[in-house]
């Protein structure tokens, strides 16, 4: 921890001066993993490690977090067990009980996932739609039916400005209330027509999905050993001008792993403009 921080958090008199107060006024982006005070010194993921604070909240904590201006964090991942989905859920306002048969499946599922190269650590908005999924009347507000995405090279005419031209083209089926629709797109590249090609199927129904947008994109490669055969894991941070919130998909073909992250990021928002106005966002 930095000297400043400590003599600061000794001589402190208020809250206000502790937390991130000195990286306001500095103009600095707080350090996530600062030792001693960043977010990351208060996130917890083993399964273990969470049942015991379930317990004993100071059991695997320095601190109260409070005193730096932070607060417990609660992961999910491989490591999970069944207290952590449990905090999670409560965090974000579900009420599961520990010995439920719906944590038993959750767990399982988010393992299951996890080996297929899904990462809910920071994809919360994709875990939160795990837990409405496995409500029994939970109804997905579009389902796909199928895509095709194609990607064209094409050699222009002498004389242009350019040798080669790039066009990318999607197609998408969903249903949406039992009807399907089927619309075509081009975009800036496959992930941009395919963005295209779905928003023009749900726009008719869902207007106001208009505001959202992609804020980031990012592609890891999972197995390194295998080359262009491996898995690739995308992440997708999406806004709406207000908030934020970010979603993954997994696959070895890197379209399909844009569609699950995509489709999970404007179905997300749905369910949450729809629990926040009471109604279909129209």
């Amino acid at each position: 921890m930095p000297l400043f921080y400590q003599l600061l958090l000794r001589t402190a008199t208020h809250d206000f001066f502790r937390g991130n107060y000195v990286s306001d006024v500095a103009n600095l982006i707080p350090d996530p993993f600062l030792p001693y005070v960043g977010t990351s010194a208060f996130a917890h993921k083993g399964g273990l490690h969470v049942s015991a604070m379930a317990k004993w909240v100071h059991s695997y904590q320095h601190i109260d977090p409070a005193k730096v201006g932070n607060k417990p964090k609660v992961l999910v991942s491989e490591l999970s067990g069944r207290r952590n989905i449990i905090q999670k859920a409560k965090e974000l306002g579900f009420n599961i009980l520990l010995k439920s048969e719906t944590v038993h499946k959750l767990l399982k599922h988010v393992k299951l996932m996890e080996s297929r190269g899904f990462q809910y650590e920071s994809a919360e908005a994709s875990f939160e739609l795990l837990l409405h999924r496995a409500k029994p009347d939970y109804k997905p507000p579009f389902e796909l039916v199928d895509f095709m995405v194609v990607v064209e090279r094409k050699r222009r005419p002498a004389g242009s400005k350019s040798a080669e031209d790039m066009l990318s083209e999607a197609m998408v089926k969903v249903m949406v209330g039992g009807e399907i629709i089927h619309t075509a797109a081009e975009g800036n590249g496959p992930v941009n027509a395919l963005d295209r090609a779905l928003r023009k199927a749900l726009l008719q129904f869902y207007p106001a999905l208009t505001k959202i947008r992609l804020a980031d994109y990012k592609v890891r490669i999972l197995e390194e050993n295998v080359g262009t055969e491996s898995k690739v894991r995308v992440f997708i941070e999406s806004t709406d001008g207000i908030n934020e919130w970010q979603t993954v998909g997994s696959s070895t073909d890197i379209i399909e792993a844009t569609w699950l992250a995509l489709a999970d990021s404007l179905e997300y928002w749905l369910l949450k403009h729809k629990e926040s106005t009471g109604q279909s966002p129209t």
